[in-house]
């Protein structure tokens, strides 16, 4: 179960039995090893650690969850189907962070790509493969720690060099409780090979009214000139708590495409990071609905490590109730990144009085020939617009919510797939129709 840990602990409190898995080869144990005294050295993040002040996590803490189990039935298959329905995709499930072969359809991939659920992939390539376990463990953040410790499987995704997908990856993982708090940590691998061009999406949902945990940790590495456009969709339980991680290494002259849609959980944590080497292009975008006393917080951080790489940033979010949301974008240009171009905006909607924002863009900058710009707006509707679409005939709440639409299609719009971008669209009118008595 997971329980109070503090620095210095055991793990009796936080692994079951006080272990941490102790299956797969000698190597991956020691990873494990390695990755839970990492979690008992640092202990969960609480509100005097600057980069969680405003994001505290103790309900995460006190609530006594399990290992969650593999389970199937109506309510997981009415989850699933209209998701791999709706776009058209080449879909790898997990229920409750395990493999859903019943769901997933990999038998037939085109040349060039390889998917696998990871476990599999760690039996049948591990000497490649734990190097991406390893890479910056020793200082690696508690939540990545926990989840290195204690993942059961999760995602393996490469595309060969050169090799040009036509259909995207959708991961897709799905969460049930089962009257039990249960958690799950799903860990993917997305390498992408030079030249190459992918599409991947992440999916994230549960049944409705379960308790949860999700703690997640997904790495992209573009090779370079590589070409990927990755999207992922939170939509979990609005009683479940979501914590993910998602981090970019981007080679030379490579180009990455993220967004990034928070619709669902209590309480959900996005931590991004994308490190551009030279001649990068890299677009991070997001946007997050929150209503009721849902809390969401996106820590971005765009490293600029060589010259010439540029980068843009828009992330968006309205606010209804008394929900409250947190935005920390951090932009860092390298001593040796001359010529870097970054722009950074965060932009937030309040509908309520009660709802509120915690907004920190920010750039630390060691070179002298960059153009950088950074800002951010916290506001509500405009009244001339909303009276204008009243003085037509249309109700308020109906205007309202053609405004707001109107305030997100700046993310949703430009989203590739199209049949993910409609699938977007149906989740946004579904959240707003859900807040529509707090938009006040």
């Amino acid at each position: 179960m997971i329980g109070t840990i503090e620095t210095g602990q055991t793990l009796g409190r936080v692994f079951p039995n006080g272990k941490v898995l102790d299956n797969g080869p000698a190597w991956l144990r020691q990873i494990r090893d390695q990755a839970s005294r990492r979690f008992t050295a640092v202990g969960y993040p609480t509100p005097r650690m600057e980069e969680w002040k405003y994001t505290n996590v103790a309900p995460v803490v006190k609530t006594e969850f399990r290992p969650s189990e593999y389970q199937t039935g109506a309510s997981i298959a009415a989850i699933i189907a209209p998701l791999i329905a709706s776009v058209h995709a080449i879909p790898l499930v997990f229920v409750n962070g395990k493999y859903c072969r019943e769901f997933s359809d990999i038998g037939s991939l085109p040349d060039g790509l390889k998917v696998k659920n990871f476990s599999e992939a760690l039996q049948a390539d591990g000497d490649h493969l734990q190097q991406y376990l390893t890479c910056g463990l020793e200082n690696a953040p508690a939540f990545v720690a926990f989840n290195t410790a204690s993942f059961e499987d999760g995602a393996f995704v490469e595309v060969a060099a050169g090799a040009v997908l036509h259909r995207p990856v959708h991961l897709i993982f799905i969460s049930a409780s089962n009257g039990t708090p249960s958690i799950s940590h799903p860990r993917n691998l997305i390498l992408v090979g030079s030249l190459a061009q992918a599409s991947i999406v992440e999916t994230y949902a549960g049944v409705e009214g379960d308790l949860y945990f999700t703690n997640a940790v997904t790495d992209v590495i573009a090779g370079e000139g590589a070409v990927i456009n990755h999207s992922k969709l939170q939509k979990e339980s609005e009683k479940a708590f979501h914590i993910a991680s998602l981090r970019f290494e981007q080679s030379r002259q490579s180009n990455l495409t993220s967004y990034s849609f928070s619709f669902g959980a209590a309480l959900a944590r996005n931590d991004i990071t994308s490190t551009l080497d030279e001649g990068a292009e890299g677009i991070l975008n997001g946007l997050y609905l929150a209503n009721g006393k849902q809390h969401v917080d996106h820590h971005t951080v765009i490293d600029h490590a060589r010259a010439h790489a540029a980068s843009r940033e828009i992330y968006k979010g309205v606010l209804a109730g008394h929900a409250s949301a947190v935005f920390n974008g951090k932009v860092i240009v390298r001593k040796d990144a001359q010529k870097t171009d970054a722009k950074q905006t965060n932009r937030n909607l309040l509908l309520s009085e009660e709802a509120s924002i915690n907004t920190k863009p920010e750039l630390q900058i060691y070179a002298d020939d960059v153009r950088c710009t950074h800002g951010a707006t916290i506001g509500q509707l405009e009244t001339n617009a909303l009276f204008y679409l009243r003085s037509r005939g249309i109700p308020e709440n109906e205007a309202r919510q053609m405004l707001i639409r109107a305030f997100a299609q700046e993310i949703i719009g430009q989203i590739k797939p199209e049949d993910f971008r409609r699938l977007l669209e149906g989740e946004l009118d579904a959240k707003l129709k859900g807040a529509a008595g707090e938009m006040s």
